[in-house]
């Protein structure tokens, strides 16, 4: 009898010694193998949030270590991808841009974080979270919102169009034929001096979002008939001189902000708009061409769009899922968090609670107090982010190179596009 006593007390010892490895190394549900979380990103909004959000909120102050790195966007998936193959030296957590965060999404490396969007599903908006989805699993979530606009020279508007009201305005920009009527109104009051736009490069965008197919259905090239339109909207701008004949992001484009632009022979231009996004307004429009301030406005022009924004995911392997649930879970969806982020920076969050507390108060003096905000909240709602796929940038690089040479006359349309579907056939092996 005193064996067997003896037996089972040193069994209850092993248990209770393994059931202690076990809550060490995270074994127990609900625990995490540490409390350090590795954060990668490409934006420093990332770190502001955790260290002046994030770790100063008593609810989750002191609870983690947080070690955060920041990559240039052009080497982020470069750094990202290798370590994310082999599965060594992975970070928890990390944003994704826009511009390649379908590639992350469809990967099948990311951790599954559809449980907490279906905490919180009733308070964000669709469109983020469908650019987070594959396969019927939620991988990525944006604490962003960034549909498009319009946004015009007031002073142009009550030169050429009589008023610089908004709703006025918008009439002008109903729809694209009307835009095209528009521009060739402003070039011939102007006697061909102010232009619709600077770039052609700025309706890509508007197009895309108007397509009904994305660019691959059942592993088949797609090109939308959208597509083609912008294609010929281009065409039309460069031939009849309503565009600035220069390329986004470039010196001219900037110029175009500022009243500066001139064409080839050195004659003055004047731009009448410019399509970009929310963050269009802060860090475009604001950043480049400060001595404008008051003269501008926004409506939302021909074409519901969205454009950039920033997810954040996390490996699917981490050994702290739960930690990196929780900080997503905070940086994407939390009432508290997201409405002092939205007032502390003016971006247009994706939490409707928070949004909603602060769009009918707000006004802007760099657009003459214009409430911008509530109007991209509405059209937020409108988004769709279905059409989002990881092939987009690679293809979509070698649309534009295809746009450009049939704008340029150095291509038929018909010889553009073919070129196009052979060069993604070759480097995509997608026909």
């Amino acid at each position: 009898m005193k064996r067997i006593i003896t037996v089972i007390a040193v069994l209850s010892c092993v248990l209770l010694a393994l059931t202690s490895c076990q809550k060490k190394a995270g074994g127990a549900a609900g625990e995490d193998a540490n409390k350090k979380l590795v954060v990668w990103s490409f934006t420093d909004e990332l770190d502001g949030m955790i260290k002046n959000y994030f770790m100063k909120d008593e609810r989750f102050a002191g609870k983690y270590e947080i070690e955060y790195s920041l990559t240039p966007t052009d080497q982020f998936p470069n750094k990202l991808d290798p370590v994310l193959a082999s599965g060594s030296g992975t970070p928890d957590v990390f944003a994704l841009e826009d511009a390649f965060v379908r590639k992350y999404i469809e990967s099948g490396l990311l951790l599954d974080i559809t449980d907490v969007y279906n905490e919180v599903k009733d308070k964000v908006f669709a469109y983020p979270v469908e650019v987070g989805t594959y396969n019927g699993k939620v991988y990525g979530m944006s604490w962003q919102v960034t549909p498009g606009a319009v946004f015009y020279r007031r002073s142009l508007a009550k030169k050429y169009l009589g008023s610089d009201d908004p709703v006025e305005v918008q009439k002008y920009l109903a729809d694209m034929n009307k835009f095209l009527e528009t521009a060739e109104l402003l070039k011939s009051k102007s006697g061909g001096k102010c232009l619709i736009i600077s770039s052609t490069g700025d309706m890509f965008k508007p197009y895309t979002a108007s397509r009904k197919d994305p660019w691959v259905v059942n592993d088949k090239l797609v090109i939308d008939p959208k597509m083609e339109d912008y294609m010929d909207m281009c065409k039309t701008l460069h031939d009849k001189g309503y565009e600035g004949r220069v390329g986004q992001w470039s010196e001219g484009w900037f110029a175009g902000m500022k009243g500066i632009l001139a064409d080839e022979q050195g004659n003055s231009k004047e731009v009448f708009c410019y399509f970009l996004p929310t963050w269009g307004l802060h860090y475009v429009l604001k950043t480049n061409a400060p001595d404008t301030a008051g003269d501008w406005a926004m409506c939302a022009g021909p074409v519901g769009y969205r454009w950039g924004g920033t997810w954040v995911a996390a490996y699917g392997k981490t050994k702290n899922p739960n930690a990196a649930k929780e900080l997503i879970k905070y940086i994407a969806t939390d009432d508290k968090f997201l409405e002092a982020w939205a007032k502390d920076t003016g971006d247009v969050v994706s939490n409707k609670n928070a949004v909603n507390k602060i769009k009918d108060g707000y006004s802007d003096p760099f657009l003459n107090g214009q409430n911008h905000y509530a109007q991209f909240v509405d059209m937020a709602a409108n988004v769709n982010g279905k059409l989002t796929q990881g092939t987009d940038q690679a293809i979509e690089s070698l649309f534009n190179e295809a746009v450009t040479a049939y704008v340029n006359g150095e291509k038929s349309k018909a010889q553009a596009l073919a070129d196009f579907k052979e060069q993604v056939s070759t480097t995509l092996g997608i026909n």
